[in-house]
């Protein structure tokens, strides 16, 4: 896998990936009193009050195909013997206004190509599932659910 791509950490992000190690899919929330609100990608800031105080909130893991792409050429080398496999933006069912970019797989080790492509579709119901990709990295990717 070292030569698939690969999330930058920084200091915004990491109590994300440090709760994705743990099989916990989190979300930032502002923490000023008159605000909470969720926002993703992290960063210091909070867009809506401009207060620097936060928390990570537990999500259930639940959400649904918002869109999603088949790369026909794979794009970069690496991707050529996975192909074909698909990249999807997930809409979570806690907070729709929050979308993530991930994979659909089978199961949390399954290879990218592991779910026929003919079997997705906007608005299907996935899960997370977390997938070590290193000694010390765990990515959030996608499960079907039934």
């Amino acid at each position: 896998m070292e030569s698939l791509l690969l999330p930058v950490v920084d200091e915004d992000g990491a109590p994300f990936w440090e709760y994705a190690a743990r099989g916990e899919l989190r979300v930032q929330a502002c923490a000023a009193p008159d605000c909470g609100r969720l926002r993703f990608p992290p960063r210091p800031c909070c867009p809506h009050c401009r207060s620097f105080e936060s928390e990570w909130w537990a999500m259930s893991g639940r959400g649904r195909i918002w869109s999603y792409v088949v790369p026909h050429p794979p794009l970069l080398p690496a991707y050529a013997a996975q192909a074909p496999y698909n990249a999807v933006v997930v809409e979570l069912a806690d907070a729709p206004h929050i979308r993530l970019v991930g994979n659909v797989v089978s199961g949390p080790e399954a290879p990218l190509n592991s779910v026929d492509p003919g079997r997705l579709r906007i608005g299907a119901s996935v899960k997370a599932v977390f997938a070590p990709v290193g000694p010390e990295l765990t990515v959030v990717r996608w499960q079907l659910e039934r």
